[in-house]
């Protein structure tokens, strides 16, 4: 075995630097968040040839002293702390005291600083950890940074460096999240000489998701407030209808910093259950402020991971945030008018720039699923798009611990009436009707306890599908089968903790499944019994189904419980699926109103006022919308009346 020696200090130097710099877009992201630290109101960022060669950052903050400017480019010279309590009650984004010994390890930096109380600034240039040059200039108060030349003396890090669009992509990626986490703050990029995006820096959030994400993305928020057990998550999420290919459009910014969070996004995800479609994936950015005692932002050397004291505090917050959110929104969609020959058409989905391509699986339900995953983990990013950096690390997000709970949480009974509560993990569960009964009287405004009902005319119906309806000043188009399979979802979901009144039948029906099916069909019987399914199991591997859940006597067993026996099959092999949802979706879709059906006057209005008058009724259960409304001056205007 080799001796043990100290390393010299040029390699020591050059390890701790790879700790902290891997990219192009890691230098940018410590300088700015420097700037920023520094008071400053206006940054402009320019970079070439994906920052590989050339990079610039320009800041109108505090500036660096001239005593100051080579202790700051010293390793652990900071300052930001001063005393071992200082790392409870972090507020700044630096503070490890890395940053710039990194940079200077690796590249050749430049330095232009000047303080507004002195006369001149510094002049600082300092390469491979080297110092050239410290003397006095003239300059504007703030620091302009210059970084050229990153990993010349480290060619083997360089051989890692991608494509330049693709580093410009990951700086873009990351101004983006510091752009949103810091509102206040105008940045600018300039990319290869031509400008990127700019920022106004008024302060209001909403503004720079304009910025950012653009007008159709802006347009399809639903703002967020929650306050409670002295957490403030604002900000806006996604309406579910417009919801994204991937998980790149979820910002979490925690104490004015933007963070990757399995337990955020878990919470998230969690609250849009059955109201987006599968493969798609919420889109928000919160901003969720807690008291700095609970969190940990020292576990990750770029700072962005965070540690909870209270996982569970954290979870609860933002499910609930969001839950509100949507409950408030009502989530009735309104048409979106075309000037052109197609004069109704339903808002489309923007191509925003940042989202990926997706190949669509052409399989059941839960064939979907797993298509998805794989072509998730499987396919390179396109070069030409905006990406997360290290954002592989998100695919793990499905094996996490914290997913894995929710599912567990998912598969748990409970007592739908009771407002019991359940301790999985770091995580705690509240029965989701528990919740909305108890939330949807306090959101109500006063004046609407004593508001009557307005009164829901019936038009007619559209291709046998869509039914049409008066309400007040507005055209209600319903779809009959979306609506009705989540009326029917819901029902079943309620009566998932009870024993479901059978129909005993008079000739049992017998299916012949596979064995795999068999198996996780005898192996799931005590849950299809409570849904109202007594089975013969003697007749390997036939199944006779000797009485069926009253509600679904109309339905072709034949069809039915080879449907079920596949689903159950399927979360055996793959058991992210939820069990009981896939059973009730199949249900739901097996015992709704179909398309071409031919209704009555009657049922069209029971249905139509099932859906308007209840806030839960606003998707189908995979997500697809159930009700749009166009409003009466829409109309008039197309007309050239309004």
């Amino acid at each position: 075995m080799a001796r043990i020696k100290v390393l010299s200090r040029e390699v020591s130097e050059l390890i701790a630097a790879g700790e902290v710099i891997e990219r192009p877009a890691s230098v940018i992201k410590e300088l700015v968040e420097n700037s920023i630290d520094a008071g400053a109101t206006h940054i402009t960022v320019e970079i070439k040839n994906g920052g590989t060669t050339y990079m610039k950052i320009v800041d109108d903050g505090c500036g660096i002293s001239s005593d100051d400017i080579a202790t700051a480019f010293l390793r652990h010279a900071t300052s930001k702390v001063n005393e071992k309590s200082d790392l409870d009650n972090i507020a700044t984004l630096g503070f490890r005291g890395e940053a710039l010994a990194s940079i200077a390890a690796v590249a050749r930096v430049e330095v232009l600083s000047k303080q507004a109380n002195d006369e001149f600034g510094v002049n600082y240039i300092i390469e491979g950890s080297v110092e050239r040059l410290n003397q006095k200039t003239g300059c504007p108060d703030g620091t302009t940074i210059i970084v050229r030349d990153l990993f010349y003396n480290v060619p083997a890090r360089q051989k890692f460096m991608k494509k330049d669009v693709t580093e410009a992509n990951a700086i873009s990626f990351i101004l983006q999240k510091l752009s949103l986490s810091h509102p206040d703050v105008a940045i600018k990029l300039i990319r290869d000489n031509r400008l990127d995006f700019n920022t106004t820096g008024d302060g209001t959030l909403y503004s720079a998701i304009y910025s950012i994400y653009g007008k159709n993305f802006a347009h399809d928020l639903i703002e967020v407030d929650f306050k409670e057990n002295g957490i403030s998550i604002t900000g806006f999420t996604i309406k579910p209808l417009y919801a994204k290919h991937n998980r790149s459009f979820q910002n979490f910014i925690v104490n004015g910093r933007y963070i990757r969070s399995i337990a955020c996004s878990t919470a998230l995800e969690e609250a849009y259950k059955n109201l987006i479609m599968v493969g798609k994936f919420p889109a928000c950015v919160l901003k969720i402020d807690v008291p700095p005692s609970i969190i940990d932002v020292n576990v990750h050397p770029a700072k962005i991971e965070v540690r909870f004291s209270d996982d569970k505090l954290i979870f609860n917050s933002i499910y609930f945030a969001i839950k509100n959110a949507l409950m408030k929104s009502g989530l009735i969609y309104e048409f979106q008018m075309k000037k052109s020959n197609d004069w109704l058409s339903m808002k489309e989905e923007p191509e925003d720039f940042q989202q990926h391509t997706l190949a669509q699986a052409s399989a059941t339900q839960n064939q979907k699923q797993v298509a998805y995953e794989q072509e998730e983990n499987k396919k390179r990013v396109d070069e030409s798009v905006i990406i997360m950096p290290d954002d592989e690390e998100m695919d793990e997000f499905e094996g996490d611990k914290a997913a894995k709970a929710i599912e567990k949480i998912n598969s748990t009974q409970i007592d739908e009436n009771d407002k019991q509560e359940i301790e999985i993990g770091a995580f705690k569960y509240i029965s989701r009707s528990s919740f909305v009964k108890s939330r949807q009287e306090a959101l109500k405004p006063e004046e609407e306890y004593d508001k009557p009902k307005p009164t829901l005319r019936i038009i007619g119906e559209a291709f046998l599908n869509y039914v049409l309806a008066e309400v007040e000043d507005s055209l209600i188009i319903i779809d009959k089968h979306a609506a009705h399979e989540r009326i029917i979802y819901e029902k079943l979901k309620t009566q998932s903790n009870k024993n479901t009144e059978s129909q005993f039948l008079i000739t049992p029906y017998k299916v012949l499944l596979s064995i795999d099916e068999y198996d996780a069909m005898l192996g799931s019987s005590e849950e299809l019994e409570r849904m109202g399914f007594k089975l013969d199991f003697d007749n390997k591997p036939y199944v006779s189904a000797i009485a069926i859940p009253t509600d679904l006597e109309k339905l072709d067993m034949d069809e039915v419980i080879p449907e079920i026996a596949h689903n159950l099959y399927m979360n055996k092999i793959n058991p992210q699926t939820d069990l009981l949802d896939e059973m009730y979706h199949t249900l739901a879709c097996k015992a709704a109103i179909k398309a071409n059906d031919k209704n009555s006057i009657e049922e069209l209005k029971l249905l139509a006022e099932q859906v308007y008058f209840d806030e839960n009724i606003r998707h189908c259960p995979h997500g697809r919308p159930v009700m749009f409304s166009l409003s009466k001056g829409k109309i008039e205007k197309q007309f050239k009346r309004g």
